[in-house]
C-alpha cells in the first residue's frame, strides 16, 4: 500500500505547490510588470488619498453626482452578488418598475435599461453613455451649472469599446464624479 500512497502524496504536494503557489506568484509578478496600475487594483487617488477604483463601482445618490447602476450587493465589494431573480420573476419586474419610476422622476428622462437593472456582480463601475446623458440635467441643476457643460464633461469620459470591437461604449461613474468635483461646482 505504501508503494502506491507515497507517489500519490508526492504528486499531490508537487502539484499543490505548482498550481497553488508557483503559478499564482508568477502571474502576479507578470501582471505587476505588464500592467502595474491594474495589478494594484486601478486605485484612484485624490490628494494622496484613495477614493476608489476604476474597476469597482460605488454608490452615489446625491443629486449633484452621476448615479451608478443598481447594486444587489449594496456596493459591498466584500460580498458581491446579483439578485438571482430571473426574467419571469414578479419581484424583479416590481423592482425594475420602481427603479424606472424613480429614475424618470429624478431625471425627467426615460430610463435606459442599465439604469433599472443591476449588473451581474453588483459592482459595475460604468453606465451607458445614454444613462449618463439622461442624468446631465439633474446634475446641472444640483450644481448650478449649465447642462451643456455637464454634457461636455460626460462626453469627455466616454470610453469606446476595446479596440473599437469588443464591448460597448461606457462611462466610468467615479471618473465623471471626480471631474465634476474638480470643476469646482
Amino acid at each position: 500500500m505504501m508503494t502506491h500512497l507515497r507517489p500519490a502524496l508526492a504528486s499531490l504536494l508537487a502539484l499543490s505547490l505548482l498550481t497553488g503557489v508557483a503559478y499564482p506568484l508568477a502571474l502576479t509578478g507578470l501582471a505587476a510588470v505588464i500592467a502595474p496600475d491594474r495589478a494594484a487594483g486601478s486605485l484612484i487617488l485624490r490628494e494622496g488619498q484613495v477614493v476608489g477604483s476604476a474597476l469597482i463601482g460605488q454608490g452615489f445618490d446625491e443629486p449633484g453626482y452621476l448615479h451608478p447602476r443598481p447594486s444587489a450587493s449594496g456596493w459591498n465589494a466584500a460580498g458581491t452578488s446579483a439578485s438571482n431573480l430571473g426574467p419571469t420573476s414578479a419581484a424583479l419586474l416590481a423592482q425594475v418598475q420602481e427603479r424606472q419610476a424613480a429614475y424618470e422622476a429624478q431625471n425627467g428622462a426615460s430610463a435606459p435599461v442599465d439604469a433599472v437593472t443591476g449588473s451581474g456582480s453588483g459592482l459595475d463601475p460604468h453606465v451607458s453613455p445614454a444613462n449618463a446623458r439622461a442624468q446631465a440635467a439633474r446634475i446641472a441643476r444640483a450644481r448650478g451649472l449649465e447642462e451643456a457643460a455637464v454634457r461636455r464633461l460626460i462626453e469627455a469620459h466616454v470610453e469606446p469599446p476595446l479596440l473599437g470591437l469588443w464591448g460597448q461604449a461606457r462611462v466610468n461613474v467615479l471618473a465623471v464624479n471626480l471631474a465634476l468635483d474638480a470643476a469646482g461646482a
